[in-house]
């Protein structure tokens, strides 16, 4: 049977409406049921910390509980996968980081196409990474760890949470930049790489403030710079990379994701829970410099994290 051309029209706009009324109802309700955030590299790094921030601000604003599920493996390419092959029904989160951009030209075949397949949410931070070493390192500057590494060529070992993540770029481009060689090795996790580094087995780590920072004010872990262009506020007297190799400069952020073809008006009420938050956010690490009590809740956990 042949419908007359009003007749299709109408039902294709019926089709239209209640296709888009349906996603508007289940934007709605959401979230019905716990959401899982993957991380798609290990414990303790830099990602799970503000996965975990994240999760506990996004529980608190929608009433459900926001799980984190690490994925560790192949640079943050398993965890990603694992969402893009998700239902793209929100219910399944990526907590994107820089290897998402790293391992586009690191990979020469991936089964999935991050732009194509990975709808963005928001973006959440920035770090800093520091370049730290164990406090047997004879190094107090950068200057001085250059020269110690030219003296002892392949004595010092800088860890890693995988390759092609952050700290292996970064350190990387260190190594080209300095014109010194430096051996990589590459964890699973930040928690194994860590406990590596603490005990003295490795020497070196170009990891995030986040992760890095609380070793770094107890004295188990010396800062001899930062990757980024200006100071971090947060470690004022520490120089950058940059003050002693010229031009050099990195930063590591995140951000959250999910498959694409997840509802828009579920992305966007996400959007909106991250903005309030990192506005939040903002506020509480004012009040903590200004020497002002922190908000309870989130406001003090996150401004400790980050």
């Amino acid at each position: 049977m042949k419908l007359p051309r009003r007749s299709l029209l109408h039902l294709t706009a019926g089709a239209a409406v209640l296709s888009a009324l349906s996603r508007m109802a289940i934007a709605e309700t959401y979230p019905a049921r716990p959401v899982r955030i993957i991380v798609p590299f290990g414990s303790a790094g830099a990602t799970d910390i503000v996965a975990r921030v994240l999760g506990h601000w996004l529980s608190e604003r929608l009433g459900q509980q926001f799980i984190v599920d690490n994925r560790p493996g192949a640079g943050s390419n398993i965890g990603t996968e694992a969402v893009v092959r998700s239902a793209p029904d929100g219910y399944t989160l990526l907590l994107v980081g820089p290897p998402a951009a790293i391992n586009a030209s690191l990979y020469e075949k991936l089964s999935f196409n991050f732009m194509r397949d990975i709808a963005p949410i928001a973006a959440i931070v920035r770090f800093p990474n520091v370049m730290v070493v164990n406090p047997s390192v004879p190094a107090t500057t950068v200057p001085e760890l250059i020269a110690y590494a030219k003296a002892n060529p392949g004595k010092i070992n800088f860890v890693s949470t995988g390759i092609g993540s952050s700290p292996h770029v970064n350190g990387e481009l260190f190594k080209m930049m300095a014109g010194i060689e430096m051996i990589h090795v590459p964890y699973r996790s930040a928690a194994a790489a860590m406990t590596d580094l603490l005990s003295g087995q490795m020497q070196l780590y170009l990891g995030t403030a986040a992760a890095t920072i609380g070793y770094i004010k107890g004295g188990s872990l010396r800062a001899l710079a930062v990757t980024t262009a200006a100071r971090a506020q947060a470690l004022p007297d520490i120089p950058t990379v940059g003050e002693s190799v010229a031009g050099y400069e990195a930063s590591a952020a995140y951000g959250l994701g999910a498959p694409s073809s997840t509802p828009v008006e579920i992305i966007a009420m996400l959007n909106k829970e991250n903005q309030r938050g990192a506005r939040r956010c903002q506020d509480a690490g004012a009040a903590c410099r200004a020497g002002r009590r922190c908000a309870s809740g989130l406001s003090r956990r996150t401004s400790a994290s980050l």
